[in-house]
């Protein structure tokens, strides 16, 4: 894929208006709180794996609704007093996997508490998942998850998704090995979406990492990309020609440029300069209204696989620096 998006120096600069409605910071206070009305019950189970240096938990709490939402929670064996833990968001089709696709963090110390996206897992082979979406959607929609419930923000899709992101912060706080003040969100693609809106929606996050977000500036990302999920949006659209103004109200609510003007914490971003899934314009968008100190790290021959492992080198450096302050 070539360069197809702005120039890097424009990206540099590209900040667009905002398209946010008036209640959007009281329809997440209730969604939240809503949602806060369920005991979070969590749960963490012993999984049985021969790891010399890790312990592994299946972990399982209330998301929204009171819906279990499932994961993996692993955690540095032997550690002197609670750790940092950072939460992991996975990827648009993705399921949690394996215990042994997220050994990363626990290596550097640190827990990891790795969220299922309801609905998802079971589109993706080498990550298999076991968390449904039981809440139906009242409108026709497009295969796949974006148009689920589109027409009216209370029943779209990824305000579950969000809540339960939210949600798994709070599992993660009350687990006695965890420190609460110490919680870093991450994730790439639809990963980094979700943590981009859990940065700006739970106040006990400390950092962020987001790789390549989705769940962006979504008008221009329909706009100029050809490429699935967005296109789900796009075919949509085509069908239900007029829905737009409907649809687009109910984006606003989720989008990710409207979570990063809240966004206060420090803040490691990538970009892909050759992204046709998630066009760097989308991601600068977001990083550019991001309010609290912030890094990016740019791939330029990269698409949306983006920076890979070397990311995962910057990531943990940047938090290495971050959490220990040296």
């Amino acid at each position: 894929m070539p360069l197809f998006d702005l120039p890097l120096q424009e990206l540099r600069a590209y900040l667009p208006d905002r398209d946010e409605p008036a209640d959007f910071d009281d329809f997440w206070s209730r969604t939240l709180a809503e949602a806060r009305e369920f005991d979070l019950a969590a749960e963490y189970v012993p999984y049985d794996l021969p790891f010399a240096s890790v312990d592994v938990y299946e972990v399982s709490f209330a998301g929204w609704g009171g819906h279990r939402i499932n994961g993996w929670f692993l955690l540095p064996r032997g550690a002197d007093g609670p750790v940092p833990c950072v939460m992991h968001y996975i990827g648009y089709s993705g399921g949690r996997g394996f215990p042994k696709d997220h050994l990363l963090w626990p290596a550097a110390g640190y827990a990891v508490l790795v969220m299922e996206t309801r609905g998802h897992g079971g589109g993706n082979v080498g990550s298999p998942g076991v968390t449904g979406d039981p809440h139906g959607s009242a409108n026709p929609q497009a295969p796949g998850m974006m148009t689920r419930g589109i027409l009216d923000p209370e029943d779209y899709y990824y305000r579950r998704v969000f809540t339960d992101a939210v949600r798994a912060v709070d599992a993660a706080i009350e687990h006695p090995a965890v420190d609460g003040s110490r919680i870093v969100v991450s994730g790439g693609s639809q990963g980094g979406g979700i943590a981009q809106a859990t940065a700006a929606l739970h106040p006990a996050v400390k950092a962020a990492l987001i790789d390549v977000p989705f769940l962006t500036h979504f008008r221009r990302a329909v706009e100029i990309t050809g490429r699935d999920p967005y296109q789900e949006l796009v075919r949509f659209l085509a069908t239900r020609r007029d829905s737009a103004e409907q649809v687009f109200r109910t984006l606003a609510y989720f989008d990710g440029i409207n979570f990063a003007a809240r966004g206060r914490v420090p803040a490691l971003y990538s970009v892909a300069l050759m992204d046709d899934v998630c066009p760097p314009s989308t991601v600068f968008a977001a990083y550019n209204h991001w309010q609290g100190p912030k890094e990016i790290t740019v791939w330029p021959w990269n698409n949306h696989e983006g920076g890979g492992g070397f990311q995962s080198e910057e990531q943990l450096r940047y938090l290495h620096k971050l959490l220990s302050g040296s």
